[in-house]
């Protein structure tokens, strides 16, 4: 497989039909997105969206997130996600490998992220990167 990662730029109707296929892959919350949801957030200066192609085919995408903070510029991994159809096949890798790219070019220390406890190829690829588990809570409050 010959992937190629990118970051998400202009109307694009495949990634919108790619992110609606992906995202139930990864949450069973998934909703479906508009062209205008996913134009609003490849506009966001706060997001960047990665996405990972076999030749014309969407295979994986993630979202980075860098924020600035009085403590210093931050950043997370979100929404990771791979086709069940090209997962084994370094997608994951070259998606998380081109998100910490761009962390660094923004001056980010650190970047952070969560995965649920049953995604242990995931766990497995993060710890391969460099990733390690924190001793932290994540909490969350629901509105």
């Amino acid at each position: 497989m010959a992937v190629t990662v990118s970051i998400a730029r202009g109307d694009d109707t495949a990634l919108v039909d790619a992110l609606n296929r992906l995202l139930p892959q990864l949450t069973s919350n998934a909703v479906t997105l508009t062209p205008e949801a996913v134009a609003a957030i490849i506009a966001s200066d706060g997001s960047t969206l990665f996405v990972a192609r076999d030749g014309d085919v969407i295979v994986g995408v993630l979202t980075l997130v860098v924020y600035r903070v009085p403590t210093g510029v931050k950043a997370w991994i979100e929404d990771v996600v791979v086709d069940e159809a090209a997962r084994g096949r370094g997608v994951g890798e070259a998606l998380t490998r081109a998100a910490l790219d761009e962390a660094a070019a923004h001056g980010v220390r650190a970047v952070d992220l969560t995965s649920r406890p049953a995604r242990e190829a995931a766990h497995r690829l993060y710890q391969k990167l460099g990733f390690a588990t924190r001793d932290t809570s994540v909490y969350r409050h629901t509105l």
